[in-house]
């Protein structure tokens, strides 16, 4: 089936875009769930035949277009920076399909504000650029060193300014995809429109279930960091701080960065100033005047609830902080190579939201639960949760956990992080949030897929039967099914 497979690639793209390399093809059967697995090279799961590189919109169709006639599994890759298994290949003979090679930077339009890209450009990369002329994407994952556009859009990524320029799918404008019959939509460019449902939210956070993105246009800022503002306190409890996040978002503030982390979390971040306490922060950017008012604004929030506050935290220590935040390939190569090394897996999460009267009860549930309940709770070492994107009319929160792991590289996720994940799903369903705040479902969320969307999930399935009928599209990923349980378990 392989060779015949590569022989059929071979007739469709020049041999350059077609990856067979051994290592490459095990890298391309897990994203970075089960990165201690692979690191330990004990993944369960088959190694896709090959990796194709698309130049073009029409490259990608005719490779959908072959994979459909012959029920092939696709899994799209824009970035491989995936936290939820969504990369991960769960069928025979499945075809990666990557996005390297739509690397252009098409336009950069500031005067109309906004920059068009294809799908495998990095974040970074368009953000360095923004940066030269005064402008900036406002999207800050922490990934954002190594993350590209399409896996951006088709996750739903948000960044750590969201509380200010939201998450991406405030920022596309437009996009281009490619459907499994080869057939290439085009969004396009306009402000806003009121012609029906937006269709560019098919396209936001399928997760590659349903199509191939191969181009994006976003919204671009004018970027003020001389007027970057630091704000940080140390407070008696999460509460206080959701609080006072509530207080500062509800009386009409827009702080790029606004959180707050529980004792255990805020260690971890904030070694040099945490005093065992809950840490709050804020940083306020924009023009001098917004600025200006955005910090006495939180100010006057904290005031409020003075009886929680403890004491303010140097702004630069929050700069300091903040500047070492986001990732770096090195990053992510040390950190595998320090779970090689320690067998000890350190800051798996899972994020999830509910409004603001809900999020604390969550919060509280959730760890006595795993506290009391959690059969290797003496293998954690730590346990603790930040809040980091906040709304109107709610907030979301990220659970951080920490363990040893002290069982066979291929048990780690059914021993540790599933039952875990599965209780903070479990309270948070229960409650009335949503079990996936941005991470997405991927393909170990996706048997609560239905509880997440209740009746609604109606409009989901029939999207899939719509554009993907014969399912060669990601298997597994969103969408439950049976014949992938196997891995889950």
């Amino acid at each position: 089936m392989r060779e015949a497979i590569i022989k059929e690639l071979r007739s469709l793209v020049s041999e350059a875009q077609i990856n067979l390399d051994a290592d490459a093809l095990y890298d391309a059967a897990a994203d970075r769930y089960k990165k201690y697995a692979k690191a330990k090279k004990v993944l369960d799961v088959p190694i896709p035949a090959a990796i194709v590189y698309p130049k073009s919109a029409g490259e990608a169709g005719s490779l959908l277009r072959y994979c459909l006639e012959n029920k092939i599994n696709v899994i799209p890759r824009s970035g491989k920076t995936a936290t939820e298994g969504g990369l991960e290949n769960w069928k025979e003979g499945t075809i990666v399909i990557d996005s390297k090679l739509l690397d252009r930077i098409i336009k950069i339009d500031t005067y109309n504000m906004q920059a068009t890209v294809q799908a495998g450009v990095q974040l970074q990369r368009l953000e360095d650029e923004l940066r030269k002329i005064g402008f900036t994407t406002g999207h800050s994952p922490q990934s954002k060193p190594v993350a590209q556009y399409g896996g951006l859009v088709a996750t739903r990524s948000i960044g750590q300014f969201s509380t200010l320029y939201g998450g991406i799918e405030d920022m596309v404008v437009g996009l281009e995809c490619v459907f499994p019959d080869g057939h290439i939509a085009r969004i396009k460019n306009v402000p806003r429109r009121a012609g029906g449902p937006d269709i560019r939210h098919i396209v936001i956070g399928s997760e590659g279930t349903l199509c191939f993105i191969t181009e994006v246009t976003v919204k671009i800022y004018k970027f003020y960091p001389d007027n970057n503002r630091y704000l940080g306190y140390l407070i008696r409890d999460i509460d206080t701080g959701i609080k006072i996040l509530r207080e500062v978002v509800v009386n009409g503030y827009r702080p790029s960065v606004a959180r707050v982390y529980s004792e255990e979390d805020a260690k971890q971040h904030f070694y040099h100033f945490h005093k065992n306490k809950c840490v709050l922060i804020f940083i306020a950017e924009g023009p001098e005047d917004i600025v200006a008012a955005t910090a006495k604004g939180i100010a006057a929030a904290v005031e409020k609830h003075k009886e929680g506050l403890l004491e303010p935290v140097d702004p630069a220590l929050i700069e300091n902080w903040f500047n070492r935040l986001n990732w770096s390939q090195k990053d992510i190569d040390d950190e595998i190579q320090g779970m090689i090394d320690n067998d000890r897996h350190s800051g798996f999460t899972t994020e999830v939201s509910a409004d603001w009267e809900t999020i604390p009860k969550v919060y509280y549930n959730v760890i006595n639960r795993i506290r009391n309940e959690f059969p290797r709770i003496a293998d954690v070492t730590m346990l603790g949760g930040h809040s980091s994107h906040s709304y109107i009319n709610g907030t979301n929160l990220y659970f951080v956990y920490n363990y040893h792991i002290r069982c066979n590289p291929e048990d780690e996720m059914r021993i540790y992080h599933h039952p875990i994940q599965r209780i903070i799903v479990e309270e948070t369903l229960r409650l009335g949030g949503s079990m996936c705040h941005h991470h997405g479902i991927g393909k170990y969320r996706n048997e609560w897929t239905r509880e997440e969307h209740g009746s609604a999930y109606y409009m989901l399935q029939k999207l899939k039967d719509a554009f993907d009928p014969e399912g060669i599209m990601n298997f597994g990923t969103i969408f439950f099914q049976e014949e992938g349980a196997q891995y889950q378990r």
